[in-house]
């Protein structure tokens, strides 16, 4: 399995973990290690990121979600990356989009660059350069309204607030209405924040695995579905039962109530 070359720190602030209204990262990678470690990088140095596993997943993210930068894989199950790409420039335009190949596929990264992609990223790659990639074609593709201002100067969302509650991501506290402080597990912590930052819509069973960061004992459907139940009854227990949580027959769950980011 290709990894991620750890590289030393990422050199990045401390307390930038979470929700962040910076760039929206999708990762489109099958091997879910992989999209997992990339993922939770740049959701830890202030990106937004959602992973997909193939091309199927990542049209249907793009339907749902506003995306500012694809990390690509070539080589994929279904419609390679190449092929996509292609797809993405005739339907996205200039969508920007980062791949990702093997080491040494030279031919794969001429054909991506030729095709339109913004750059390319051979594996094995440290942390730090795919945080410089991701960074460079951001400052590049977007317009100067668009530019992202120097970190020092960036505002940085401190709160989350839904439906009465108070997420202040700083302290990592969960506040119910009247500020009453809830207690929440690692795991069912970083569950709320995935909803959080994917509201109204479907979140499938595999993707809450990977949100959930790794924290699940034993990895698998049940133990999703324990961990939604454990995290409703919290929250819906302190409203008197008003449902935030939808089950979505046969594809997941969806966060009901609107979410305000506060800086």
């Amino acid at each position: 399995m290709n990894t991620v070359r750890s590289g030393g720190q990422s050199g990045e602030p401390p307390g930038r973990r979470g929700i962040d209204p910076e760039a929206h990262v999708l990762v489109v990678e099958d091997d879910a290690a992989m999209r997992h470690l990339i993922s939770r990088l740049l959701r830890e140095n202030g990106f937004r990121s959602t992973g997909v596993r193939d091309g199927r997943e990542m049209w249907e993210t793009l339907r749902n979600t506003e995306i500012d930068l694809i990390l690509l894989d070539v080589m994929l199950p279904g419609d390679s990356g190449l092929k996509l790409l292609r797809d993405l420039r005739a339907e996205r335009g200039a969508l920007p989009v980062v791949m990702v190949t093997a080491k040494g596929s030279e031919a794969d990264r001429v054909l991506g660059l030729d095709l339109g992609a913004d750059d390319y990223l051979p594996k094995p790659f440290g942390r730090r350069e795919l945080l410089a990639r991701v960074r460079a074609v951001l400052r590049r593709t977007r317009t100067p309204t668009e530019a992202p201002v120097e970190p020092a100067a960036r505002a940085t969302v401190q709160r989350v607030r839904f439906d009465g509650w108070t997420v202040d991501l700083a302290r990592r506290e969960v506040l119910a209405p009247g500020d009453t402080v809830v207690e929440l597990s690692g795991a069912e912590y970083d569950l709320l924040l995935a909803f959080l930052e994917h509201p109204h819509r479907v979140l499938a069973r595999n993707q809450i695995l990977e949100l959930s960061r790794g924290r699940l004992a034993d990895p698998n459907d049940r133990s999703v579905d324990v961990l939604v139940s454990r995290l409703r009854r919290k929250l819906e227990g302190e409203t008197g039962g008003t449902t935030m949580i939808k089950t979505v027959r046969g594809a997941g769950y969806m966060f009901l109530p609107a979410v305000e980011r506060v800086v």
